[in-house]
């Protein structure tokens, strides 16, 4: 394996770690709402599943017991450590992929909306990635699960910013304080210079010039780590504004994957 890809390969794994030790902290805070008295109980859940075959429910019966469920997700942290230190194996990128998948379907399909989705696909890559031990060609598995993660994340991202291109709201600027007034800080002040119509219109712009601007970033390396950068950024502030955290922690992980990938098209 190239120094390249395995630097690319560990900061994924690492940047992947640490989301899911993020990720399983908080389903270990909410467990007495996952619990047979809480509001996201099995027993008010289980009509979800009707059309699976009976052992899937039964299983599902069992992985969500209340001592089980919490002893899933302390094993779910400690691997999710382990691969922090270590990095990642076969088996256990298999586990933690079926773990993801058990405990969104356990949460109705998602928890957290395109983030849950996201860290599917990362997990999928890696999932890749890891398949390649089992046939002697680690490199070649590794390179095409960073590119399956960085073209779905550049996908992500130029979509996002198409469909703001089409709205009207964004494209004079209106939504940033449509979004800014839901904030966790309450509604914008009034003398706020995102209030100002020429400011929210070269930010809202901005926006979407920067998340269409990675498909010219992926022709080069430098560019990248600018778009990357900048990426960081409004992730954070996402993060600090709206408390979406995993926003912030599942995107970041896709970095390395989309860093590689603009080193291997020109």
């Amino acid at each position: 394996m190239s120094d390249l890809l395995f630097l690319m390969v560990r900061l994924t794994e690492i940047l992947l770690g640490v989301n899911l030790v993020i990720q399983a902290l908080e389903y270990l805070s909410l467990i007495d709402e996952t619990g047979d008295q809480g509001v996201w109980s099995y027993s008010r859940q289980k009509n979800d599943l009707t059309p699976a075959p009976k052992w899937i429910i039964d299983l599902f019966g069992v992985l969500s017991q209340p001592k089980i469920y919490r002893i899933h997700l302390l094993i779910r942290l400690g691997l999710s450590i382990y691969l922090i230190v270590f990095g990642g194996s076969l088996p256990l990128i298999a586990f933690l992929t079926f773990s993801t998948l058990q405990t969104l379907i356990r949460w109705r399909g998602a928890f957290n909306g395109g983030s849950d989705f996201m860290t599917i696909v990362v997990l999928t890559g890696c999932l890749i990635g890891a398949s390649g031990a089992v046939f002697g060609e680690t490199e070649l598995f590794w390179r095409a699960g960073l590119m399956y993660i960085a073209i779905h994340a550049a996908s992500s991202y130029v979509i996002s910013g198409g469909v703001k291109f089409l709205a009207p709201e964004w494209r004079s600027g209106r939504a940033l304080s449509i979004f800014l007034d839901q904030s966790l800080h309450g509604p914008l002040a009034p003398n706020s210079p995102f209030r100002s119509a020429k400011i929210a219109f070269i930010c809202a712009w901005a926006f979407i010039l920067w998340e269409v601007s990675i498909a010219l970033a992926l022709l080069d390396p430098k560019l990248m780590i600018l778009f990357c950068l900048a990426g960081f950024i409004f992730h954070f502030l996402v993060y600090w504004y709206f408390g979406l955290n995993r926003f912030f922690f599942t995107w970041i992980s896709t970095f390395p994957a989309l860093y590689f990938l603009s080193t291997q098209l020109l």
